[in-house]
């Protein structure tokens, strides 16, 4: 599979089979998310560190760390990566019918 850009410091090689999506994400060059993301996503983060904002806390994410964000307003978030760093991470996600 070929690396897919589909935003400035984000990368990605994409499975997909039925409703089952499964994403290789490698997110670098101190990407940051403009807006809220309300999806729900479910990964575990291979390298790196992950930091995201939720609504007034940010957690951090590193190597060896699952994750999971509810789907949803309420869990409203942003991703950030730290300049100069990268972080790889596996998403899995179930595409609505």
């Amino acid at each position: 599979m070929n690396w897919k850009s589909p935003a400035s410091g984000v990368r990605q090689k994409v499975f997909l089979q039925g409703d089952q999506k499964i994403r290789l994400v490698e997110f670098s060059d101190g990407f940051e998310e403009k807006d809220w993301c309300t999806n729900g996503h479910a990964g575990y983060v291979l390298e790196g560190k992950l930091s995201v904002a939720f609504g007034g806390r940010v957690i951090d994410f590193k190597a060896g760390d699952g994750l999971f964000v509810p789907e949803g307003e309420a869990h409203k978030h942003k991703a950030m990566i730290a300049k100069g760093d990268k972080v790889l991470i596996v998403l899995f996600e179930v595409l609505a019918p």
